[in-house]
Order: C-alpha cells, then structure tokens, then sequence
C-alpha cells in the first residue's frame, strides 16, 4: 500500500490555537472525509471523497487523490498558509508582494 502515500503531505489548519495536521496518503484522507459534518457536504468534498475512493481500488494515482484532496481543503480553508503558496517561480514574488 506504500503507493497510497502521497509525495508531500497535504498540511490541514484548524485555525490559530490548533496544531496543523498533516495528511500524508489517500487512507488518511478518506478517514478526513469519513468525519466531515454531513450538512457541509457540498461537490468539492465528494469529488474528493470519489478521487481518494477510486485511488484505493487503483482507478486512480495517490497523486490525483491528493490533488483532488488539496483542491477540498484549500476550497474550505482548512489548507495550511504554507500549502497555499506556489513553489519557486516569478508566482512566488507576487503573492509574496500581495502579503506585504
């Protein structure tokens, strides 16, 4: 099941006071999804759940699961600041001169 395992954790934040969380495989997403309150169960969580269902039956790759999972939590703004921003690159240096 190693390739369940996603390359990066997806980093989760509940809000300030809270530790950050990370998800690291399509197992621990699912069990994420599993025990989001049902009334916010809207189609950028079960487009995740779908992803991360058919990674475990191997219709898919961790990675797109991951993706999809991402997409969940950026959506809801659980993802971590961190996660938010791009990797390297001249996106960087905007988004880094929009904070300021």
């Amino acid at each position: 099941m190693d390739y369940l395992h996603f390359f990066s954790p997806v980093r989760i934040s509940r809000g300030q006071g809270y530790p950050a969380e990370e998800i690291d495989s399509v197992a621990e997403a699912m069990v994420f999804l599993r025990k989001w309150p049902t009334g916010r169960r809207g189609p950028v969580y079960q487009c995740a759940l779908n992803c991360c269902s058919a990674a475990l039956s191997g219709q898919m790759s961790a990675e797109e699961a991951r993706k999809a999972f991402t997409g969940f939590a950026r959506i809801t703004r659980l993802l971590d600041d961190d996660m938010a921003l791009p990797l390297g690159g001249e996106g960087e240096a905007k988004v880094y001169a929009l904070r300021r």
